[in-house]
């Protein structure tokens, strides 16, 4: 498969970043995708992209507004309300789904990629690296994100539920975060993961799973474990991270 490569120039850090992973020559890795391939919350995004195009029935919307704002104070877990952004499309075609999904990344995330992560992505797989993209996202959008990788569909690992006659039902499969990322690239994985990028403290399983972690575009929570276990540190251009320091009196 030929994957789409960045036309943009590499800066050198990006440039040695590249050559740090390609010259380790993994033959399996695995990507988070929401911070780490690109820019921003797209499960958070897509849901709202939802309300706004009205597919979901008012009943469901007062819940999961009640229910993130629940999220938003502490009172329910990330693993919870990454289920309930997935299950609250319960009676929608997966059809209907996968249209929206690709239009809302093809709008809103998109010009939010990293170019240096999809330049990465294209030279591991010309190395003939199996590449697997994990997520606590739903994977109608995970998916509709990583095609612009040349990820295929079938080494998606998200947040799905079972589906019942092409329709999305309310019964979950899976939520791939913390922990779960681990156990669902082991359940999958044939050999051993070579290499790992996340940029969260729910990306910390995955990450230790790997015989080389990379911290991309970490939050702070992530940035001090990679400092205490020797995990490389990346942040991709356009990142704050990775912006220059305006000029004395130039403004902020």
């Amino acid at each position: 498969m030929n994957l789409p490569k960045t036309s943009l120039p590499l800066t050198p850090a990006a440039a040695a970043f590249l050559a740090s992973v390609e010259q380790q020559r993994p033959r399996v890795a695995a990507f988070d995708c929401d911070g780490t391939l690109w820019e921003g919350d797209t499960g958070e995004q897509f849901l709202y992209w939802t309300l706004e195009r009205g597919l979901l029935p008012d009943a469901a919307v007062r819940w999961i507004q009640e229910r993130y704002r629940g999220y938003r104070s502490g009172k329910v877990s990330e693993e919870a309300i990454c289920g309930d952004m997935v299950t609250v499309h319960e009676g929608l075609p997966i059809s209907t789904l996968e249209r929206e999904a690709d239009e809302f990344f093809a709008a809103k995330f998109v010009p939010a990629i990293f170019p240096e992560m999809r330049e990465l992505v294209a030279r591991l797989n010309e190395q003939g690296c199996q590449i697997w993209a994990v997520s606590s996202t739903n994977d109608w959008v995970v998916r509709a994100g990583v095609r612009r990788f040349g990820i295929p569909e079938e080494r998606v690992l998200a947040a799905c539920v079972y589906c019942n006659d092409g329709i999305a039902s309310g019964r979950l499969w899976r939520v791939p975060t913390d922990e779960d990322k681990a156990v669902a690239l082991r359940s999958v994985l044939q050999a051993p993961l070579d290499a790992a990028f996340g940029n969260s403290i729910h990306d910390a399983a995955m990450l230790s799973l790997a015989r080389q972690a990379f911290a991309v575009n970490p939050n702070p929570d992530l940035q001090r474990i990679a400092q205490q276990r020797g995990w490389r540190v990346y942040s991709p251009m356009g990142t704050a991270a990775h912006q220059p320091e305006p000029l004395p009196g130039a403004p902020k």
